[in-house]
């Protein structure tokens, strides 16, 4: 009798463990977050957005960006007002996302319980999980409640292990330890709150991979992020590869239109409207003739301006 109740009382506990809530979002929670994306994905269900994509990505504009994101509906996708460790730098890359909430000791254990089910290393803090989840092409984006002082997400320690795996940075709706020493990892880039020089206290993690609020945004992961030092932008998978693309025809609209007001070939009003039939046909041939290399492949561009009027 004591051998069925122990029997039935494991089985219990390993339903219940096996329905605990997880530390880490499961591919199948990612995926249904993300079905739009018909793409490739990686085994734990992000999208892999193209790293030519990516690339591009860092010669659009906020502004290019932003006006694409809005006119599709979404309106909550920019955070700015950012220290950043090396402004002049733009990063683009592949969503991580980490929530961290003020400590609660129960809640911690919980945590730290499913975290071993989950193969979560047991030594040092939770703040390194999110690190052990990233790979090439990754950005780690933690909420961390715009907490500084004793909010410190990472040091330059976690800073070289955060590069050495995503070749990438941080952004951080939160603080870092030793922005000097982040500043001297040669390649790493990091938008946050602020730093402080006192170490992570009275908080925890909660999730990775799951949705978050950073500032004015709401973040998935496998989001695509420009960030730049006007601020920072998270991109739906599934609209990335659009956004770019009109946003180079965009640019390259501005180019042409910026050419002709100079050579005053056409009035400020004539190029700030409905281009006529003359501009058009006018822009198509400086198209054709461009004096340099044109940022996307020629049948990209002639696909783009058959199917929309511009």
């Amino acid at each position: 009798m004591l051998k069925k109740g122990i029997l039935i009382s494991a089985i219990f506990l390993g339903s219940f463990m096996a329905n605990a809530q997880r530390v880490g979002s499961s591919p199948e929670y990612i995926k249904a977050l993300t079905p739009e994306w018909k793409g490739e994905r990686f085994p734990d269900g992000r999208p892999k957005v193209p790293d030519a994509i990516l690339e591009r990505l860092k010669n659009i504009s906020i502004e290019e960006a932003w006006g694409v994101l809005r006119n599709k509906g979404f309106q909550n996708q920019f955070e700015g007002d950012w220290t950043i460790i090396h402004p002049e730098e733009a990063m683009t890359g592949r969503v991580v996302t980490a929530q961290y909430m003020p400590l609660r000791p129960d809640l911690e254990k919980q945590v730290k319980e499913q975290g071993k089910i989950e193969n979560r290393a047991q030594k040092g803090g939770t703040n390194s999980w999110p690190i052990d989840a990233l790979t090439t092409g990754d950005v780690y984006v933690a909420d961390s409640y715009g907490k500084i002082a004793d909010g410190t997400l990472i040091g330059d320690n976690l800073g070289n292990s955060i590069y050495a795996k995503s070749q990438r940075g941080v952004i951080f709706y939160g603080s870092v330890r030793d922005q000097e020493g982040l500043e001297e990892i040669k390649g790493f880039n990091g938008w946050i709150k602020g730093s402080d020089p006192s170490y992570i206290m009275q908080m925890m993690l909660t999730s990775i991979n799951a949705p978050i609020r950073v500032g004015r945004a709401t973040v998935l992961p496998g989001d695509v992020v420009l960030a730049k030092k006007f601020g920072v932008i998270f991109i739906p998978a599934y609209l990335v590869e659009d956004l770019v693309l009109t946003s180079e025809v965009t640019a390259l609209r501005d180019e042409f239109g910026h050419l002709r007001l100079r050579e005053k070939k056409y009035l400020a009003g004539e190029i700030d409207s409905e281009w006529s039939e003359e501009i058009k046909k006018d822009f198509l041939n400086w198209l054709n003739n461009y004096p340099g290399k044109l940022p996307m492949s020629k049948e990209e561009l002639d696909k783009y301006l058959k199917e929309r009027n511009y």
